[in-house]
């Protein structure tokens, strides 16, 4: 079975916690904080391997997780860093990448990357930092701190893969037009061939060799009306083709005849009695499937080959459809897949084509910024990382939205006093307490930041009830009810 779509959850890892301990060894004096930083947390990364042709090892697992930074010790030791972790796909793998939202999930933001270049990497979930000890929060006036921070949650993502093969030429064309045929012929693939709908159940590659070029045919499930909205295979043929410079459009030369009958013989023959298929309909139909799928695919170069060349009734067809698809603008070559007759001429007319067409790499999307190596791409994240945006979700209910603000409150211990005070000057110096106010916010409504909610109590923070009260009102989320 050829697996060519798949659909994975990831989660990336937690920092490690901060430790919040003091320097006690014996003759030391004024010991002094020296809680070390938890470890990082492991990023997830998609990295491309080229000896990959499919997304089966996805049907077997389809949750990823990194692991855990370490947490962060006494004497200022720090955590360890977890490592990266790296799954294989190959080449040609459409990604992507979803995030859900934390309170609604069926508001989710979507990006999109094309994984097309051997060892190409691209980071979908970002591993958490790790909290700081309390050492980094010693000052001349608070000399004994006991706060230290959570490690950073993990980013968790859904990622859809997509592949579609990376070949020069497509054969394009009806269910049964000899396109396997064909292929067995060029190329050393040896594609299932058989006179039943759907010979092709999965796409063929085969390397074709003329003269001293060398490019790759790809064999597609053939195409039916209405594939374009899903009929048939259609859907799986569409989305392998994109890539191809080069279309062959293989016609079944023969399309529409019954034994023994001519196209004169047919067209005599009573209204409703007369087969609704020919080569110049298949043709038609097909290429309106493309236009319905894709503009830019519709308006790929064609090279028409009209297949069944052998039989006496193609060859008697064959003056009428050359002058039609030459009048029409296409180059038209008459072969015979069985016999391998034209196929020489074919393959030599696709070559020449080949060589005026831009390179693979201008038609595929263009790949996210790289990185300085040039090689890892990442998810696009707040420009901004100060920038933070209030929103007011009903009468009692607000969100703030920020990168570095969600990823202090995350990091923020709930339970500790000292750690609840420099929230709260935090909140207080970057203006969001008074954009809170402005957008109506009062004493007792919930604000949720990151993934922790609170109950909007600013007045008694600055007192010991306060701050009790404060924790009282917030959680973090969990299994089940938790924002995450």
């Amino acid at each position: 079975m050829f697996y060519d779509k798949a659909k994975i959850e990831i989660k990336a890892g937690k920092g490690g916690d901060g430790s919040a301990s003091f320097r006690r060894e014996k003759y030391v004096a004024l010991g002094g904080p020296d809680g070390g930083d938890g470890g990082s947390g492991g990023s997830v990364r998609l990295r491309v391997n080229v000896q990959l042709n499919t997304l089966l090892p996805f049907h077997y697992k389809q949750k990823f997780k990194a692991e855990d930074g370490g947490p962060g010790r006494a004497k200022k030791m720090h955590g360890a860093n977890a490592p990266d972790l790296i799954i294989d796909v190959p080449p040609g793998t459409f990604v992507r990448v979803i995030e859900t939202d934390i309170i609604d999930p069926t508001v989710r933001k979507t990006q999109e990357y094309d994984l097309v270049e051997p060892d190409q990497e691209l980071i979908v979930a970002r591993g958490g930092r790790g909290g700081l000890g309390n050492v980094h929060f010693a000052t001349s006036t608070h000399q004994a701190p006991r706060i230290a921070e959570n490690g950073e949650p993990g980013q968790d993502r859904t990622v859809e893969m997509e592949l579609k093969l990376i070949a020069d030429v497509g054969l394009l064309g009806y269910p049964n037009a000899g396109k396997s045929t064909l292929l067995s012929q060029i190329s050393a693939a040896r594609p299932k061939i058989g006179d039943y709908p759907f010979t092709t159940l999965e796409p063929q590659l085969g390397v074709v060799e003329v003269d001293t070029q060398t490019f790759v045919v790809a064999d597609i499930p053939g195409l039916i009306e209405g594939a374009s909205e899903g009929a048939g295979l259609g859907l799986e043929f569409l989305r392998h083709i994109e890539r191809c410079r080069l279309l062959i459009h293989l016609i079944d030369g023969a399309s529409g005849l019954f034994p023994g009958l001519t196209d004169e013989d047919l067209a005599a023959l009573p209204t409703g009695e007369q087969p609704d298929r020919d080569p110049v309909s298949d043709f038609e139909r097909i290429n309106g499937e493309l236009a319905a799928y894709s503009a830019t695919l519709a308006a790929r170069p064609q090279v028409v080959a009209i297949n069944k060349m052998d039989l006496a009734e193609t060859q008697a067809r064959w003056p009428r459809l050359r002058t039609w698809f030459t009048t029409h603008g296409y180059s038209v070559i008459g072969i015979s897949a069985a016999t391998g007759q034209g196929i020489p001429e074919l393959l030599r007319r696709v070559a020449t084509e080949l060589r005026e067409l831009p390179p693979r790499e201008a038609l595929a999307p263009a790949p996210p910024t790289p990185a300085a190596d040039g090689a890892t791409h990442t998810l696009r994240g707040e420009p901004n990382e100060d920038a933070f945006t209030v929103m007011k979700v009903d009468e009692t209910f607000y969100r703030v939205f920020g990168t570095k603000i969600e990823r202090t409150v995350n990091m923020t211990r709930m339970d500790n006093d000292e750690a609840l005070d420099r929230l709260q000057n935090i909140l207080e110096r970057t203006g969001i307490s008074r954009a809170l106010e402005a957008a109506g916010i009062v004493p007792g409504d919930t604000v949720v930041i990151g993934r922790v909610e609170l109950e909007w109590n600013p007045d008694p923070w600055q007192t010991d009830e306060g701050r009790r009260a404060l924790r009282r009102g917030s959680r973090h989320s969990g299994p089940g009810k938790q924002h995450s």
